[in-house]
């Protein structure tokens, strides 16, 4: 449903020299924002651009009025220059994507399905510049400038300005008050380790998108513009519980990311990041997915045969809250996951001897309970990110502690959430059976799940300076 803003301005819906921000008081929705952007040249009335998105309500539009709006400082006193700054989650997929069937539009060989986590805790921050003194394009990720002719970044911006060009020439709403002759500058920063396995670049690309979408008035669906730069990183421009649809169409206008259900759906589920290595991987995602695609027999077979079941009931998983069906799915595929890596020649191998370790810590917690009470995925890293309910985390995190103690970070070896310390009992201890590793987990990340992206109206938010150029502190 689409929300127009009367009685907030002048009768029509124009804002005079402010920028609106719609939040909706109670409740969340799966596309957080509804964002408007106005300027009023002298002598005439400002032409209205909107970069809005869809709010999903559940259907009822309930709390809606004027009373939610709220006037945010401009974020650019240039006219005809624009700055947004926004945020964007990681995910984890539960249902893995791995293998492209078209490399240039970045379309999947499966479908694959993920969970948003909370970007309290991980998150990219991205903000874009527009402006008419700008010579060229350019990009600083995490402080330090970037070739912005890097093909994927280039498929980025070209689809944007594709976009915004075709929103412009068809008269759909009011023309664009910014020339897209304009230069883009774009700082991103990550406040986690980037190329670790931690969809670092999921996060980076919906947040590019995301961004570029509200500077150069794009509606709609952004999942193309996203999957263009990283195939996970449509799954990332929704919060909660995400499948990445992977479409018949040969144009790929039917892979798109779709919500299954918001951030608040499972208040219990509960995210454990343990960070094994925060250095770069050995084989990059990209260059693995290619090898898989071509000499793997057990991935297509997966593709074909193995992931389409497996997402009809992991969607019933989440929807029914059926954690023990949902935890062991889950470990499943991340073990296929990798055994097509392994089956892949050269072989891949993406896990190391710490993440085998965890892996029998998991198995060895359940067994000990006779339930099924957490679980693991790696995705092509060796950092394993761990499921579980809100009631087993201090348990589980004293088993980490006793199975890996911490080097010399013991008070910064928790992250994120806030887990009470409690003690092992002996029998869990003698059920773990496991030679300590001391420094094996450098530290933990607690978290849950989250939203989807941000738009931050805060200017002292921004990453680039009044000059186009990354503030300082970067």
């Amino acid at each position: 449903m689409e929300h127009k803003f009367p009685g907030c301005c002048d009768g029509s819906g124009t804002s005079r020299q402010s920028t609106w921000l719609l939040r909706l008081k109670s409740g969340s929705w799966a596309r957080p924002v509804a964002y408007w952007t106005a300027r009023e040249k002298p002598g005439r009335r400002a032409n209205r651009t909107a970069a809005r998105e869809t709010v999903d309500t559940g259907g009822t539009g309930a709390g809606l009025c004027s009373s939610v709006l709220q006037p945010l400082v401009m974020a650019s006193e240039k006219p005809q220059d624009l700055m947004v700054t926004c945020t964007a989650p990681v995910n984890i997929a539960v249902i893995k994507y791995w293998g492209k069937r078209d490399e240039a539009l970045i379309l999947p060989i499966n479908s694959s399905l993920s969970v948003t986590l909370h970007q309290d805790q991980l998150k990219t921050t991205t903000t874009a510049a527009i402006s008419k003194d700008f010579t060229e394009d350019r990009i600083w990720l995490n402080g330090r400038e970037e070739d912005v002719g890097q093909p994927r970044l280039q498929a980025c911006l070209r689809e944007i300005r594709r976009l915004a060009r075709k929103r412009r020439s068809t008269g759909d709403g009011d023309a664009l008050p910014l020339s897209l002759g304009y230069k883009v500058h774009v700082a991103s920063v990550n406040n986690f380790p980037t190329a670790a396995g931690l969809a670092s670049s999921a996060a980076g690309y919906a947040c590019l998108a995301y961004t570029l979408a509200r500077v150069y008035g794009v509606e709609g669906d952004l999942s193309e513009v996203a999957r263009r730069g990283s195939g996970s990183a449509c799954r990332s421009l929704y919060g909660g519980f995400v499948e990445w649809q992977m479409g018949e169409q040969a144009d790929g206008k039917d892979s798109i990311a779709r919500q299954i259900a918001p951030e608040w759906h499972w208040p219990q589920l509960r995210v454990l990041i343990l960070v094994v290595s925060a250095e770069k991987k050995p084989t990059g995602s990209t260059v693995g997915m290619q090898t898989s695609v071509a000499t793997s027999t057990l991935l297509k077979f997966r593709a074909e045969s193995i992931v389409p079941e497996r997402m009809k009931e992991m969607t019933r998983c989440i929807q029914e809250q059926d954690f023990q069906a949902f935890a062991q799915l889950t470990m499943k595929d991340s073990n296929q996951f990798h055994a097509t890596c392994l089956d892949t020649f050269p072989p891949i191998s993406y896990l190391n001897d710490t993440s085998r370790r965890i892996i029998q810590l998991v198995h060895r917690f359940n067994a000990h309970h006779g339930q099924t009470k957490v679980a693991y995925t790696f995705d092509a890293g060796p950092n394993a990110v761990i499921f579980t309910l809100e009631d087993t985390v201090a348990e589980f995190v004293a088993a980490v502690r006793h199975s890996f103690p911490p080097a010399a970070n013991g008070d910064k070896f928790l992250k994120g959430l806030q887990v009470a310390p409690v003690l092992l009992s002996d029998e869990l201890k003698t059920s773990l059976a496991t030679e300590p590793s001391p420094g094996g987990v450098q530290y933990i990340i607690a978290t849950q799940v989250g939203p989807g992206p941000q738009v931050l109206d805060d200017p002292h938010h921004h990453l680039l300076g009044p000059d186009g150029l990354p503030q300082r502190d970067l």
